[in-house]
């Protein structure tokens, strides 16, 4: 689709690199490859950034432009409204799109699709990621998260696999149990490359001149090109239909008189004389008179010049229909929508990049339900958070719940406290300082867990 026509004088050629042979110096292109593939690149104080689009989508909306070349951006959108990058994941927003659409230049945040699943007989959650930013690695992405998990800089992960097969991408991060996803998710945001910033600069050669084009330009600059590319391979098709032509014509000449041309042909000397003496009894050109001495004596039959006489009728249509087309752009513009009908048709390709709304800043405590917990702590200063339901009301006769079950000479119970998830906990030390931790923030535990120490949970 790129290449096609490109042996009809479709586009200009220019020596190469040593001028050993010639090259073209664009593509005809049967469809927007620019906006289709993406391009990135840096040149001599500029550089250019263009995202990859669906095909189908890039069809409709050329096919608007097409059509009505004065279509707002706006319109544009409705058919193709955001990039799609081939590694799927999620564009958050879509200020960025439209600043990138209607200006050229935008930022994309992209994520990594993510999701959590639930491991009931360990009782605990994984986090799977089955796709990820455009041109981020995924073994380099895998090793930043072990950085983080070793620094201690993430804090609820256990184990990191990647199970990805020929099914797909599937990258599984084990939690610690107690552990809220959530909070594990946006930290994974925050630190690796799970979400990652596109930067959009739509700069492109636009008749040799660098432009920096919102969508419409971009598309309108293709439009042009391929109008010209199939005005060129016009008028090269009608140039060879009509040199076809004044050869059949010199053959029926010639079969219309054909012992009389025999006759000529056996009473000459020579070729050159054979043919000066066609050109001056029956007006044939120099080509036609060529044409006729090189006849093969099967192609006199009935049958043959049946065959000669159809060819050149159909050359006759070929040749009304390559004028009508030069004479005409609507014509011109209504090939250029059937072409891209047809590679539509042959390269059906669904979305793979989701768009969803942007949030306002990302609050990790608005992920955490606002409920009643119990915290304990240790003489030995270990803390744990509990549910408040752990524990039950005795009703008269019943048997209570034991709150801790201690192994002989372990750590004792030092306070208890009854507080809500957004709570402030403040925590002092022996030389007068002063901490805080969030409720939410000290790990879960179940009534036989020692929990962890606090000091393991202070900064500083």
């Amino acid at each position: 689709y790129l290449m096609e026509d490109l042996d009809k004088d479709t586009v200009d050629h220019v020596p190469n690199y040593d001028e050993t042979k010639n090259e073209p110096v664009v593509f005809p292109a049967k469809f927007p490859n620019l906006l289709a593939n993406g391009s990135s690149g840096i040149a001599v104080g500029m550089a250019t950034n263009i995202p990859p689009h669906n095909i189908i989508e890039l069809i409709a909306a050329t096919l608007l432009v097409i059509d009505d070349p004065r279509i707002s951006i706006e319109e544009i959108m409705n058919v193709m409204p955001a990039p799609d990058f081939p590694t799927g994941g999620i564009i958050c927003g879509y200020r960025g799109i439209k600043e990138a659409y209607h200006t050229g230049r935008g930022k994309l945040t992209l994520r990594a699709v993510i999701r959590v699943e639930d491991q009931e007989a360990v009782d605990r959650q994984r986090i799977v990621v089955d796709e990820i930013p455009y041109n981020v690695s995924k073994a380099a992405l895998i090793q930043k998260i072990a950085e983080l998990v070793n620094d201690k800089t993430i804090t609820g992960v256990s184990d990191i696999r990647d199970e990805s097969d020929k099914e797909g991408m599937r990258i599984v991060i084990e939690l610690k149990r107690g552990e809220i996803p959530d909070v594990t998710i946006n930290q994974l945001y925050k630190f690796t490359d799970m979400q990652v910033t596109f930067g959009c600069n739509m700069l492109a050669l636009d008749k040799g001149l660098p432009r920096i084009m919102n969508i419409k330009q971009m598309i309108s600059a293709w439009v042009d090109h391929r109008i010209e590319v199939v005005r060129r391979r016009t008028r090269f098709e009608l140039a060879k239909a009509e040199a076809r032509a004044h050869v059949l014509e010199g053959y029926l000449k010639a079969l219309d008189h054909l012992d009389e041309v025999v006759k000529i042909i056996r009473a000459s000397s020579s070729k050159d004389d054979a043919k000066v003496q066609l050109m001056d009894r029956y007006g044939l050109s120099d080509r036609q008179a060529s044409a006729v001495l090189e006849l093969r004596l099967y192609q006199l039959t009935g049958l043959e010049r049946e065959k000669i006489e159809n060819e050149y009728q159909d050359l006759l249509a070929k040749i009304a229909y390559f004028r009508s087309v030069l004479a005409s752009e609507q014509l011109v513009r209504g090939i250029i929508k059937d072409e891209l009908q047809e590679l539509k048709k042959h390269h059906p390709s669904g979305r793979k990049t989701k768009i969803i709304a942007a949030e306002g800043e990302f609050n990790m405590e608005d992920l955490i339900a606002n409920e009643q917990a119990i915290i304990t702590v240790s003489e030995d200063d270990y803390i744990k958070r509990m549910p408040f339901d752990t524990f039950r009301e005795q009703k008269r006769g019943g048997q209570g719940v034991i709150g801790m079950e201690m192994k002989k000479d372990a750590d004792n119970v030092k306070d208890v406290y009854i507080a809500s998830t957004h709570d402030y906990l403040l925590i002092f030390t022996s030389f007068g300082r002063c901490y805080w931790l969030k409720v939410w923030q000290v790990p879960e535990g179940s009534r036989r867990a020692k929990g962890k120490a606090i000091v393991n949970l202070l900064e500083g």
